[in-house]
């Protein structure tokens, strides 16, 4: 007695496309979040410092230089 079971893959699946409208949001959430990432990694000490003090600075510290911003 055969009891195998036997499923079959779709040769292949279709791509649907994805309306502008849908991604906007997304897209701008992504730039936000992007500026403010480049904003405290290369910017964030002295006079144009959000946050007081040296935290954020030495949070960020390595990933400056990588990045190639001066820090000191």
């Amino acid at each position: 007695m055969n009891t195998s079971v036997h499923t079959t893959l779709p040769v292949a699946v279709a791509g649907q496309s994805i309306p502008v409208r849908a991604i906007l949001p997304w897209a701008v959430f992504g730039l936000i979040v992007s500026a403010l990432l480049i904003y405290f990694v290369g910017a964030e000490q002295g006079a144009t410092s959000l946050i007081s003090g040296h935290a954020v600075h030495e949070f960020v510290h390595d990933g400056r230089h990588l990045l190639g911003f001066p820090c000191h």
